[in-house]
């Protein structure tokens, strides 16, 4: 997994800082070019991991990889789902019906559909976790995808049901039918590494908020500290500015000497911000090896 992971938000007029700022993003990204442009710059900046929800547009940039694959060598997707709004949004477009003749898989599609239906019946919950999984999975059809994600929506609503064999199936399938690694982003990391480890997921990939002063991070700093050392895992730092709060330069530096994080994720909208942020991570990187 790459040390730097480009994220979509700013794609998506999503913006904790700025509601102006947000909306302003989401008119300009409006046109799949403008975000094209920007990927392509942080491909160029040495950033190829780009952590994505299933969004339509995210479809878009994987029609527009595939016809020009030379043009993103290097360049990896790394699927969160699901994403809700798309499901709600086709219903109301489409119908139930063909909402479902949208979604699901073309491959075995009456098998898929008995699936899913045998799962709503039954309450079977392997039967609906692999179901959704291969209705978001369609667009990424034959790009690389090493690390599925579990969207924080639904880790924390597992954790909260308390349901863990829902991990276990959801690792396993992405493993079999994709040899996928599975992703599990969080807003609760103290809590989710002792569930993961219950439903034998070692050494788990996870993503959750991680920055100086504690936005956002269940629990503060210490019990990240201490639930990575009992439980280890492969962590993501996601929300390292805290939404602005801290200075770029003071939270690189910080993060980056976090033991347990193995990967930074950032969104930028400009050239000048990706190269930035990707020579601080860089610069400080470089003096924790040399101080090893």
């Amino acid at each position: 997994m790459e040390r730097i992971l480009f994220g979509d938000n700013q794609f998506f007029g999503i913006n904790h800082l700025s509601e102006e700022k947000a909306r302003n993003q989401a008119m300009r990204f409006q046109n799949i070019d403008s975000v094209i442009d920007v990927l392509q710059e942080a491909l160029k900046a040495g950033v190829g991991g780009f952590m994505c929800t299933t969004h339509d547009t995210i479809e878009k940039i994987a029609d527009r990889v595939r016809a020009d694959a030379g043009a993103w060598e290097g360049f990896t997707f790394y699927p969160g789902m699901p994403y809700a709004h798309k499901y709600a949004n086709a219903v109301t477009e489409l119908g139930y019906f063909d909402a479902l003749r949208k979604f699901l898989p073309k491959d075995g599609l009456v098998d898929t559909m008995l699936r899913g239906g045998m799962a709503l019946l039954n309450r079977d919950i392997e039967g609906m976790m692999t179901l959704l999984v291969d209705a978001e999975m369609q667009m990424f059809e034959g790009l690389k995808t090493p690390v599925i994600f579990l969207q924080n929506v639904v880790t924390d609503l597992i954790q909260g049901l308390g349901i863990i064999d829902a991990f276990r199936i959801f690792a396993d399938h992405c493993q079999t039918r994709y040899g996928a690694r599975a992703g599990f982003i969080t807003m609760n990391l103290p809590r989710l590494l002792p569930l993961l480890h219950q439903a034998g997921i070692e050494n788990p990939i996870v993503c959750a908020n991680v920055n100086k002063i504690a936005f956002r991070m269940a629990g503060g700093i210490e019990s990240y500290r201490e639930a990575t050392a009992r439980y280890p895992a492969r962590v993501i730092a996601m929300s390292v500015l805290a939404s602005g709060g801290i200075r770029p330069r003071e939270a690189i530096e910080w993060v980056v000497n976090e033991p347990y994080v193995e990967s930074i994720l950032f969104g930028a909208s400009s050239r000048s911000n990706i190269i930035d942020t990707v020579n601080l991570i860089r610069e400080f990187d470089g003096r924790k090896q040399v101080a090893a």
